[in-house]
C-alpha cells in the first residue's frame, strides 16, 4: 500500500545543477566551487543534492557534522567531503574510514586526529577553522602559528588549509568584510610561506560581491539553491545568467464553504469575516513547516491568484480567503512556495512576513514535508 501525504515538496534537480554551473561560471573555472549540502542541502535533502551537484561537476561538499559525510559516503557520493563544526574525539576514526576531511579548530581535536592515525598507521590532511570577525569557531589570526606548529609536532597530521566564514559579505563594499579579507589574507600568506595549502573563506555572498576573497576555492550555499544571500531586495541574477529555485511546495484543498459575516476563524477568532466569506481548508500547518507566526500573513496560490491565510495557523490545517477566486472546489492545488499560473510566491517572500530570512523558510519546508525529486 503506497500512502503519500496531501503536502509535496518537489525540488527541481534541473535548477540544482544550473546554479552550480552559474556559480562556477561566475568564479571561474580555475576556482574549485565546494556545494554546502549542510542541513540536509538546506531542507533539499542531501544525497540527491549532491548527487544533481555532482551530476553538474561538483567534487568538493561541504557538511556542520560528521554524520552528515558519513550518510553521503554511504550512498556512495564521491569526492572531497569537509566536515566544518568538528567532532567527538572518540569518532575520529571515522575520517579514515569515509576518507574524509576534518576542520579542526581545538587542540583536543587535533590530538584526536592524531592519535588515531598512528593507531591506523595512516596520514589524515586537515584544514584550520580561522575566526576573522564572525565570532563564530575558529582560532584568532594571532594564534594560528602556534596552533600550526602543534600540527607539525602531531605525527598523522598534515596541513593541508585553512578556512575562515564572513558576517556581513551580502552587504557590497562592507568594511567588515574588508577587513576579514585583509585578516584572512595574512593567516593565508602565513600558511603559503609554509609551503602551501588551501585557503577558502567566500561564502555565496562573497561569490557575487568580493571576487578578491575567491582565493584557492569558494564554498556556496544558499545560492545553490536559488536564492541571493541578501534576500528579497536583492535580484537573483548573476552577471552570468539568473539563479533558478529549486523547492516548490504544493498541497490540496480539502474542503471549500462559505460563512457570513462575522465569523470567526481558527483558534482564538483572531480574524473575523468582515462579510460574507469563502474559505478553503487546507492541511498545512505549523508541524508542516508553515510557521505561525505567519498567521493572517501568509499568502498560497490557488486557482492562479494570492490568496490570504485567515485567522492562526494550526498544527496541521490552515484556512484561506478564497473570495473572488472562481471555481474553486476540493482536491485543487494549493501552492505555498513556488508558481502557479502567472503568480510566485518565494522564500523570501515568505521570510519577509516572519522576519527571517529564506535558509530557515526552506529548511522548515523541506524538514517536514514528502520530498519528490524532478530530474530533467
Amino acid at each position: 500500500m503506497d500512502l503519500t501525504s496531501f503536502n509535496q515538496i518537489v525540488i527541481h534537480s534541473a535548477a540544482l545543477e544550473n546554479n552550480f554551473k552559474l556559480i562556477q561560471k561566475t568564479v571561474g573555472m580555475s576556482v574549485p566551487v565546494m556545494a554546502m549540502v549542510k542541513a540536509d542541502a538546506y531542507g533539499h535533502g542531501s544525497v540527491k543534492t549532491a548527487e544533481a551537484f555532482a551530476r553538474a561537476g561538483c567534487s568538493r561538499f561541504g557538511v556542520a557534522e560528521l554524520r552528515e559525510a558519513v550518510l553521503l559516503r554511504k550512498a556512495g557520493l564521491a569526492g572531497k567531503i569537509y566536515v566544518t563544526i568538528g567532532f567527538a574525539p572518540e569518532n575520529a576514526g571515522y575520517f579514515f574510514e569515509y576518507d574524509l576531511i576534518p576542520v579542526i579548530y581545538s587542540v583536543e581535536s587535533a590530538k584526536a586526529l592524531s592519535a588515531a592515525a598512528v593507531s591506523l598507521n595512516r596520514q589524515i590532511a586537515v584544514h584550520v577553522k580561522v575566526d576573522t570577525g564572525m565570532g563564530r569557531l575558529g582560532f584568532l589570526p594571532a594564534d594560528v602559528p602556534a596552533f600550526f606548529e602543534l600540527i607539525d609536532a602531531l605525527p598523522g597530521l598534515t596541513l593541508a588549509g585553512i578556512m575562515s566564514h564572513f558576517p556581513t559579505s551580502d552587504i557590497p563594499e562592507s568594511r567588515t568584510t574588508l577587513k576579514g579579507i585583509e585578516l584572512f589574507n595574512g593567516v593565508c600568506s602565513t600558511l603559503k610561506n609554509r609551503g602551501g595549502g588551501s585557503c577558502h573563506i567566500a561564502n555565496s555572498a562573497a561569490v557575487l560581491n568580493f571576487p578578491d576573497a575567491y582565493h584557492d576555492m569558494v564554498r556556496a550555499g544558499i545560492a545553490l539553491y536559488g536564492y541571493h544571500p541578501a534576500g528579497k531586495t536583492s535580484a537573483g541574477e548573476l552577471r552570468e545568467g539568473c539563479l533558478q529555485q529549486a523547492m516548490s511546495f504544493t498541497s490540496k484543498v480539502l474542503q471549500v464553504k462559505k460563512v457570513p459575516a462575522g465569523t470567526g476563524v481558527s483558534y482564538g477568532h483572531t480574524y473575523v469575516t468582515p462579510g460574507e466569506t469563502n474559505l478553503a481548508v487546507i492541511p498545512v500547518g505549523y508541524e508542516d513547516g508553515l510557521s505561525r507566526s505567519l498567521s493572517n500573513k501568509a499568502e498560497v496560490l490557488i486557482g492562479g491568484k494570492r490568496a490570504m491565510i485567515r485567522g492562526r495557523i494550526c498544527m496541521n490545517m490552515c484556512m484561506a480567503d478564497i473570495t473572488g477566486i472562481e471555481g474553486v472546489q476540493a482536491g485543487d492545488d494549493a501552492v505555498f512556495l513556488g508558481r502557479q499560473g502567472t503568480e510566485t510566491i518565494s522564500a523570501d517572500d515568505i521570510a519577509e512576513k516572519m522576519d527571517s530570512i529564506s535558509y530557515e523558510v526552506l529548511c522548515m519546508f523541506g524538514h517536514n514535508n514528502n520530498r519528490n525529486y524532478q530530474v530533467g
